[in-house]
């Protein structure tokens, strides 16, 4: 699916919001588990600002993830950056087994907007993601609250996260659909056909899990070769491909390691050429 011209380092999220296409997911900054406070906050921290430091200016992060932790903690440590996108969203709940639980009823969702906008102390969120469709709850409903919330101001663009082509059609007759965040990876390409569709419609993907092809328990052995003949490893490979893969991919790695997030950044200036790409297409996926 790569295109025939020469891929974009940046994109436009909603049109109008410039991001650099590597970002960084922020779920990862939290406690084990994504429960609770990481044993070390001001290194927490860091990891975000370095990140800004070297070049990225989208942070993908959620309400649930703590719950609450990681919006706070990039609250505390970037501010309401200017120059800095920032993306959360609302949906999920987490039990004490740590399951995640989809919840999309209306006022659920308009309350937890308040509370995210309080901990990233801003007045509007760059990004505000649907995390899953609801059963229990009309998706039509859901997507209404989201759109209000765009226009109460609270919320600049909205995005969906674990959608099907359909429910993305359905959500863009309601609201402009700014993003779309489904899992994907070289190992993991059930949702194909959502990505063409965002293609179609110059919808960002957010491609959740862009490394458990990598972090599984068996790397592919395409991969790994193409990471020998560039001096690079295999999650380096596998952030490459999916900025090659198609132009409208964002790919949100994450860490709260700062040495594993500037290796992380490194993918984007890989250069994958025809062989490596075509080695990494073939890939089975998982």
């Amino acid at each position: 699916m790569a295109s025939d011209t020469p891929l974009s380092e940046t994109f436009d999220i909603g049109g109008d919001m410039t991001v650099n296409r590597l970002g960084f997911g922020a779920m990862r900054i939290t406690g084990e588990d994504i429960v609770g406070r990481p044993d070390d906050e001001e290194e927490a921290k860091r990891v975000l600002q370095r990140a800004v430091d070297l070049g990225v200016d989208f942070v993908d992060t959620a309400d649930s993830y703590g719950p609450g932790v990681s919006e706070r903690l990039i609250g505390e440590a970037l501010g309401d950056p200017d120059d800095v996108v920032v993306a959360s969203k609302a949906g999920l709940l987490r039990n004490r087994e740590g399951d995640w639980l989809p919840h999309g009823d209306p006022d659920f969702l308009r309350n937890q907007v308040l509370c995210s906008l309080d901990r990233l102390g801003t007045d509007t969120i760059d990004l505000y993601q649907f995390h899953r469709p609801d059963p229990d709850t009309d998706f039509e409903e859901s997507v209404h609250a989201f759109a209000e919330m765009k226009d109460a101001g609270q919320i600049s663009h909205v995005g969906l996260s674990n959608v099907s082509v359909e429910q993305l059609e359905t959500a863009t007759e309601i609201v402009d659909v700014a993003t779309v965040q489904n899992r994907y990876n070289v190992g993991h390409r059930d949702d194909e056909d959502v990505l063409a569709a965002c293609e179609q419609k110059g919808v960002g993907f957010i491609p959740w899990g862009p490394m458990y092809a990598v972090d599984g328990d068996e790397t592919p052995d395409a991969l790994d070769q193409v990471a020998d003949r560039h001096d690079a490893t295999a999650r380096q490979v596998a952030l490459a491909w999916l900025l090659d893969h198609s132009d409208v991919t964002l790919p949100i790695p994450g860490t709260s390691s700062v040495d594993h997030l500037e290796a992380n950044l490194a993918a984007a200036d890989l250069s994958l050429t025809d062989e490596d790409m075509a080695a990494l297409n073939d890939v089975d996926p998982q």
